[in-house]
């Protein structure tokens, strides 16, 4: 061929697949195993549609009967989290399970949304993309609420830090991250970074986004009114995603590596960031009836959950999608899951206005159709009928299982290896050398190299932030009102007691919003397990969804939605079951939050709490002694929640100048990253405490005893402070003072740490093996710019 000769291909496509076909010819093979589908799955969608389905159909179903479409596997256990209410527990709750993302009253006009989701497979298939476009996904359920989006949060578990294929999962996951959410100019928060050979195969990426919203702006996902159109807009129809779904998310990885590429999506945030802007525009001119988001199954999922929450039915033609692959096959579009599109119903007489806002933002759009009155989804390819079903049949009542459950041969000896009779050290020594050993560990190390990397105050409300407890944002300028998040899981503990580990979760992440001044309000959660086709894995399950749903009653906070992903198992391994909590908790001035560490001399440091010994599945067993056995620490939810009011209490009466929670590495743990804080000393002593308690100095330094804070308060409000916790009968001690001149953390009797040998030890770790740390904000224009002071405005920002 010489360099003035062409080749024009002219791709033919494969003539369709209709339903008079499907009638025609009942005994045609279909690769419905290749699909994720199982025979007797089949053979009742045969059953539903009384033939075999069209090849558009059988992507449909099997898309939309994924475990992680459909919940199949998890439903029955889920529905707890809708029983176990009570009224007191709702009164808040405008929107809960069941649509894109939970919406809470906030007070004064105000509702905030918030849901965190997972991204697991596509993120160790391809880190970078998988990563972003969980992000970009989760902003989506956000906007398809009738809210703005205005912060994330991102929690994530990798492998071994040592592993050589470790370094390719996290620089990709952290990329991508911080990629999608800085383009969109989203704050990134919180949330939580791990390192566990558990997870070397599986790594878990799991994205939260929270949204503000007017009441009278509340959207919901449905099809209604016959004759109204049906609308796809945003970015174009490729061949990324397709059998996401159901081929990756829904199946385990085998023990050969990353495979299935082309099933991970690929995102733009910068047409994300138009269609917010054009999303909002449309529900402020109240041109739109619903709208749902294309995310897992893409058209699959907008057209029949659209049509089965509506009222009627819905016939659109595919041959009006706008492709930016025009071989694609109609099975392909159907199943594609390309990021960034939107679909919406909207009423005739307003569709040029509609029109002309999508114009006016240079969002490409559709009209695909409209919806009917059949009670059918119908869909038409190259004028031919190629899908004619019930979408309910798709979307709502596919196949819901009972798996077999059964109690793990393993977990009675696990739980008999206590780490009570672990050496514990005793001299100050030794005691320094594992207190310094926690501290640099990689789970308990600074996480600058990954958070640096995000932008976290754009926008201007960010009034809490990495490496305070919970992420806060501002509502409502005017007033000041706000809310927190914090997420909270682990393994570990899960691994030991699933139930009791869930409960862990939600106690910890209840308390991290508690600190900051915040009232707890509701939960999202995110569950991520092994395969539920393991009956030792459905049992831990089942514990630690009981564990939850009822941990939510004693506290009085609902469930207002989430995620499940299941099949998190490299061959037969599965990972740690880890279920993800987030709490949601409002604050009416952002003005009165409470940091994490202190940043004043001279104040009082006193513990809430009491120390018992409970150190199986402690971060000090794993990284002193490379243990995990014995039965996690008790959790008593009744006293988490006195323990929050009285913190709430504390902070609106501004008597707290600081407040930190005491979960992983224990009070030295907490103590140090008060310290490293804001570079402020301590002298601590912890005589009164190892009496009072009737523990040894290694336990009351690394125990992880639950419903426990460490709170500062200027000297002259002792009184009032002591007062305030004998009236309320809840445990109080005073262990020491902060001390801006000495320059060092000193346990008295045990050891001292300079702050530089604090900093040093604490800051090493994750560049040492992953490169340098970013050192000013990602994003021009906010280099040096610090969180909001007491008054409202950014202060001088000064990182640890």
């Amino acid at each position: 061929m010489t360099g003035n000769d062409t080749t024009v291909t002219t791709h033919v496509r494969p003539k369709p697949d209709t339903v008079q076909d499907a009638a025609a010819t009942p005994d045609k093979e279909q690769p419905y195993e290749a699909l994720g589908l199982k025979a007797d799955e089949y053979a009742r969608i045969k059953e539903i549609l009384g033939r075999r389905p069209t090849s558009g159909e059988l992507a449909m179903y099997s898309v939309m009967w994924s475990e992680h479409c459909s919940y199949k596997s998890s439903k029955n256990y889920l529905r707890q989290f809708g029983k176990k209410v009570t009224p007191e527990m709702t009164k808040n709750l405008m929107v809960g399970m069941g649509e894109n993302a939970g919406v809470v009253d906030v007070g004064n006009g105000w509702a905030v949304t918030f849901k965190v989701e997972s991204h697991n497979h596509p993120s160790y298939v391809e880190p970078y993309q998988g990563a972003a476009t969980g992000v970009g996904g989760i902003v989506r359920d956000i906007i398809s609420m009738g809210a703005r989006p205005v912060a994330v949060m991102d929690q994530l578990r990798f492998g071994a830090i040592e592993h050589e294929d470790t370094q390719r999962v996290v620089h990709g996951v952290v990329g991508g991250i911080s990629f999608y959410g800085n383009c969109l100019g989203l704050p990134n928060i919180g949330g939580e970074t791990y390192f566990d050979p558990v997870y070397q195969g599986n790594p878990l990426v799991n994205a939260l986004a929270v949204g503000v919203l007017r009441h009278e702006d509340l959207h919901l996902a449905n099809a209604s009114g016959a004759g109204n159109k049906v609308v796809l807009f945003g970015a174009r129809t490729g061949g990324d995603g397709i059998g996401g779904a159901s081929i990756l998310a829904s199946d385990t990885f085998t023990e050969g590596g990353p495979t299935k590429r082309p099933a991970v999506q690929v995102g733009d945030p910068f047409a994300e960031k138009v269609l917010i802007e054009c999303c909002l525009e449309l529900f402020q001119k109240e041109l739109v009836e619903g709208i749902q988001d294309l995310g897992a199954a893409g058209i699959s999922c907008a057209t029949s959950e659209l049509a089965s929450n509506g009222d009627g039915g819905m016939h659109i033609s595919l041959d009006d999608v706008l492709l930016r692959d025009p071989t694609l096959t109609a099975e392909e579009i159907l199943m594609s899951e390309s990021q960034e599109r939107m679909m919406a119903v909207v009423r005739p007489e307003k569709l040029d206005d509609f029109l002309a806002v999508v114009g006016k933002w240079e969002v490409e759009t559709s009209v695909l159709g409209e919806v009917t009155g059949t009670g059918r989804l119908v869909i038409d390819w190259q004028g031919q009928e190629i899908v004619n079903v019930d979408p309910r049949t798709v979307a709502v009542d596919g196949p819901v299982y009972d798996r077999p459950v059964a109690y793990p041969t393993w977990i009675d000896a696990l739980q008999a290896d206590t780490a009570a009779s672990l050496d514990r050290p005793a001299d100050g020594p030794a005691l320094k050398a594992q207190f310094l050993q926690l501290l640099g560990s990689p789970n308990l190390a600074s996480k600058n190299w990954v958070t640096n990397q995000y932008d976290t105050y754009v926008l201007g409300n960010t009034a809490l932030s990495f490496p305070d407890d919970g992420g806060m944002i501002r509502v409502d300028e005017e007033t000041g009102l706000g809310v927190t998040i914090a997420t909270d899981a682990n393994g570990r503990y899960c691994q030991l007691d699933p139930k009791q580990g869930a409960r862990l979760a939600l106690a910890e992440a209840y308390r991290n919003v508690a600190v900051t001044g915040a009232v707890p309000a509701a939960v999202t959660d995110c569950l991520n397990f092994g395969s539920p086709e393991n009956p030792e894995v459905m049992w831990q399950f089942s514990e630690a969804v009981e564990g939850l749903a009822d941990g939510c009653m004693e506290l009085g906070i609902p469930v207002t939605g989430g995620n499940v992903s299941f099949y998190n198992q490299t061959g037969t391994t599965p990972i740690h079951p880890t279920p993800v909590v987030g709490v949601l908790g409002i604050i009416d001035d952002v003005a009165l939050r409470v940091p994490s560490g202190w940043q004043d001399d001279g104040h009082n440091i006193y513990l809430l709490g009491t120390t018992a010994l409970e150190l199986d599945g402690s971060a000090w067993a794993g990284t002193v002694h490379g243990h995990l056995g014995g039965r996690p620490p008790a959790v008593d939810l009744e006293q988490e929640k006195a323990l929050a009011d009285l913190l709430h209490a504390a902070s609106g009466e501004q008597l707290l100048t600081s407040a930190h929670d005491l979960a992983d590495g224990g009070l030295g743990q907490s103590l140090a990253e008060s310290v490293l804080r804001f570079g402020i000393g301590a002298r601590v002593v912890l005589d009164e405490l190892e009496t009072r308690d009737g523990v040894d100095t290694a336990t009351a330094l690394f125990s992880e005893s639950t419903g426990r804070v460490i709170v500062t308060v200027r000297r002259e409000d002792d009184v009032r402070f002591q007062g305030l916790c004998d009236g309320r009968g809840f445990p109080v001690l005073r262990i020491g003072v902060t001390d801006a001149a000495s320059g060092s953390l000193e346990v008295q009797g045990a050891f001292e740490a300079t702050v530089d040998e604090l900093r040093g030890t604490h800051a090493a770790t994750l560049p040492a093996r992953f490169g340098d740390v970013i050192t000013e904000d990602v994003t021009e224009g906010y280099v040096g710019r610090g969180p909001l002071d007491d008054h409202g405005s950014f202060s001088p920002r000064t990182d640890s």
